[in-house]
C-alpha cells in the first residue's frame, strides 16, 4: 500500500467517527427533557396602617369685626395626612360647607404644623363655618367647624366737628368740639382724619396728637377725658399748608 493511500484511509475514517459522534450528540439533546425555569413572585407592597386620629384639626380662637382667626394643628403628614400649607375655607351657611358651595373666603397657613390663620374681609355680626384643604387641594372631610361670629360694629360714642377759625397764605387756625352722643359717660377719647392735602400740624392744644404722614390722631389731654352724656370739649390747632381747606372729616371714638 502506497503512502499516499494510507493516508487518505486515515482521513475518511476520521470524518466518520467526527461525523457519527455528532449525529450522537445531537441526538442526545433532543431526547434531553427540558430545565423548567423558576420565577419569584413579586414582593407584596407595604402598606403603612394609619392611626385611628384625625390628621388635622381647628378651632375659633378670635375674631374681630372683619376677620376670624383660627387655630389649626395638623397631625399626620401623607400617606395618613396632608401635605403644607393648610387652606381654610369659611362659608356663609352649615349647607354650604357640608357641600363645599360658594365659599366667602379663604387664607393658607404657613409651613408650620400647627399655628394660627387670620381670615379677612369678613362682615361684622355674621356668623361663619369653615373647613380645611391641603396644598394638593385634597379637602378634608371630618372638620367643618363653627358657627363663628364676627364682631358687630360697636354704636358711635361721640362725635367731633372742626371749625376753621382763620387762614392765610400758607396756614390757618382750626378749633375741634369733640360731643359724648352715648347714654353713658364718656372715659377717653381720640379724634382721627386725614389731610386733604399738605397740611401738617404746627401746634397744637388740649390734646395730645400723632401724625403719620396725612394721617392725624388726637386724644384728649387727660384732665379733658371724661364727657357726661351730651357733653363736650374742644381742642386747638395752628398748621401749615399751602391750601386753607374749606373743612376736614372727623372720625371720634374711644
Amino acid at each position: 500500500m502506497s503512502r499516499k493511500y494510507a493516508l487518505a484511509t486515515v482521513a475518511v475514517a476520521t470524518l466518520a467517527l467526527v461525523s457519527v459522534a455528532g449525529v450522537a450528540s445531537s441526538a442526545g439533546a433532543a431526547t434531553s427533557p427540558p430545565v423548567p425555569l423558576t420565577t419569584s413572585p413579586p414582593p407584596t407592597p407595604t402598606v403603612t396602617p394609619c392611626p385611628p386620629a384625625l390628621p388635622l384639626a381647628g378651632m375659633v380662637v378670635g375674631t374681630t369685626t372683619t376677620t376670624v382667626t383660627i387655630r389649626y394643628s395638623l397631625t399626620f403628614r401623607p400617606p395618613c395626612g396632608y401635605d403644607l400649607p393648610i387652606t381654610v375655607h369659611l362659608f356663609a351657611t352649615r349647607e354650604d360647607a357640608e357641600m363645599w358651595h360658594n365659599p366667602v373666603a379663604s387664607a393658607d397657613t404657613g409651613l408650620e404644623s400647627y399655628g394660627s390663620v387670620v381670615v379677612e374681609g369678613l362682615t361684622p355680626d355674621t356668623e361663619y363655618w369653615f373647613r380645611f384643604s391641603d396644598a394638593k387641594g385634597r379637602r378634608d372631610p371630618y372638620v367643618l367647624g363653627g358657627p363663628a361670629r364676627t364682631q358687630a360694629v360697636a354704636a358711635p360714642v361721640c362725635a367731633a366737628t372742626a371749625t376753621i377759625g382763620s387762614g392765610w397764605g400758607s396756614g390757618f387756625v382750626a378749633t375741634v368740639t369733640v360731643r359724648n352722643t352715648g347714654t353713658e359717660t364718656l372715659d377717653g377719647w381720640q379724634v382721627a382724619w386725614t389731610w386733604p392735602g399738605d397740611q401738617r400740624i404746627q401746634s397744637l392744644w388740649n390734646g395730645t396728637p400723632t401724625e403719620a404722614g396725612s394721617a392725624v390722631t388726637v386724644r384728649d389731654a387727660g384732665w379733658n377725658a371724661r364727657l357726661a352724656p351730651g357733653g363736650t370739649t374742644t381742642f386747638g390747632l395752628l398748621a401749615s399748608t399751602t391750601s386753607v381747606p374749606e373743612g376736614f372729616t372727623l372720625a371720634c371714638g374711644r
